[in-house]
């Protein structure tokens, strides 16, 4: 199982951007994880061109369930496809709280990346109020639950837990609350999915940086990182790159 440093820029980065992502692949021209740059849509193409022949994937930030049709500011599957990616994240928080994405509609944005050939970063986490509630593992069972369509495999996704509170904040859960959760997660996943979760890799992401990233990357069952700010700088994206490679 290669593991995966994933970079999700969100709403950030113009035309300049596309150096950091440069700097990012002449510092790293192999390595022996998957690094991946989900760009605004508008960067999309322009980073998988300048990608091309390098160690770097690209994928989008969402797409719409359907192929095509009257949907003013969405974008489909194909066309992330088309522009050159071969990920895409769906059900992060900020779509899910901003958007009002439930799970049923991110197990159908789901369906709709695998039709087209993209690997489906599916994200799960707890909000701050249902982890001081004792709810975590029941909210990361119900979303599991609900986001995850029949004919999962390691090859068609990857789940990334992201507690809602530790996004861009500074604030990171112990590593004993990671190891629970993504012990957790691997148990369910293999209890529905049997034999087809083998490869399936289990990202941590919430305030991700190379301060950090060592100790996290040495918890049992969790191949990688799904990171924000950090990765908008090739000297701190490549340095959690490095981390995760002498995992």
């Amino acid at each position: 199982m290669r593991k995966l440093a994933a970079g999700n820029w969100k709403m950030n980065g113009t035309g300049p951007a596309i150096a950091e992502a440069e700097a990012l692949i002449a510092a790293h021209p192999s390595a022996p994880c998957d690094i991946l740059i989900c760009p605004p849509a508008t960067l999309l193409s322009r980073l998988s061109a300048a990608a091309q022949g390098s160690a770097l994937l690209t994928g989008g930030q969402d797409c719409h369930t359907a192929a095509s049709g009257a949907h003013t500011g969405d974008i489909s599957a194909q066309m992330l496809k088309e522009a050159g990616a071969s990920y895409v994240i769906l059900g992060h928080s900020e779509r899910r709280a901003d958007h009002g994405e439930t799970s049923a509609l991110v197990a159908a944005k789901t369906r709709a990346a695998w039709e087209n050939g993209l690997i489906a970063v599916v994200c799960v986490g707890e909000t701050g109020a249902e982890r001081d509630a004792g709810r975590t593992l029941d909210v990361i069972a119900s979303q599991l639950q609900d986001s995850l369509p029949d004919g999962l495999s390691g090859a068609n996704t990857v789940i990334a837990y992201e507690p809602v509170w530790a996004i861009g904040t500074g604030r990171i859960p112990t590593l004993e609350q990671i190891a629970e959760v993504h012990d957790f997660m691997s148990k369910t996943l293999s209890a529905r999915f049997g034999d087809a979760s083998g490869g399936l890799r289990l990202l941590y992401g919430g305030s991700v940086k190379p301060s950090n990233a060592a100790e996290i990357f040495a918890i049992p069952n969790l191949h990688g990182a799904l990171v924000g700010g950090a990765s908008l700088k090739a000297s701190e994206f490549g340095a959690i790159v490095a981390a995760l490679s002498a995992s």
